[in-house]
């Protein structure tokens, strides 16, 4: 087990540990999170995924451990936003030069959301997109080609355009149990000691390790 490594299954160049491929010092990566691409090289995430993710805005991408995120997911950062205070939607600032406003004032052609964040343990399916300003908590699923704009709770299948609750994963005393486990915040060998508990769903197998 070595989360430092690019490629984490021999001979599939589509599958990376994605914190070993980002450069920009606003995404944050958390350690054995994948992500897959067959349509793009996946260590071009940062390029063809984080979208409108400009220094201008100081805005930040956190994805926690042991995520599985799917080929085309993206994450629309604040400056795809058209701000909705003004009486138009055109974005007037960004064109400070024609229109003969302060370049200072760039920031006002959109609404600032905030940043993004992904907690761990969450699988984000094919072609989903992410809006500024969302926050998924653990152990969520993010339907294919949804289009998510507000928070996901832990647990919890979401999907549709826009995104909705499909059902919780498991029942409240179970997601209770996982959210005060924290798995993946153990040893690299306690998870595989207890690998066959957690796939096989046997929470109370695991009740006695909570940090």
């Amino acid at each position: 087990m070595n989360p430092d490594k690019l490629y984490p299954r021999s001979n599939d160049p589509q599958t990376i540990y994605l914190k070993n491929a980002i450069t920009t010092p606003n995404i944050h990566i958390g350690d054995y999170t994948i992500y897959n691409d067959f349509v793009h090289d996946p260590c071009d995430f940062e390029r063809n995924n984080v979208l409108y993710h400009y220094p201008i805005n100081n805005d930040h991408l956190y994805i926690g451990k042991y995520c599985s995120i799917a080929c085309g997911a993206k994450f629309l950062f604040n400056s795809a936003n058209h701000s909705l205070c003004s009486l138009s939607s055109y974005p007037f600032p960004i064109f400070f030069e024609e229109w003969a406003l302060p370049i200072a004032s760039i920031r006002e052609a959109w609404d600032n959301k905030g940043d993004i964040v992904i907690g761990n343990d969450v699988w984000i399916g094919y072609e989903a997109v992410i809006l500024s300003g969302v926050t998924i908590g653990d152990g969520a699923i993010i339907g294919a080609r949804s289009l998510v704009t507000k928070d996901v709770a832990p647990y919890t299948i979401v999907g549709g355009v826009p995104a909705k609750p499909i059902r919780r994963r498991f029942d409240e005393d179970t997601i209770a149990a996982l959210q005060n486990l924290q798995w993946w915040n153990w040893p690299e060998t306690i998870i595989r000691e207890h690998l066959n508990a957690i796939q096989s769903g046997d929470v109370n197998a695991l009740k006695d390790l909570a940090l």
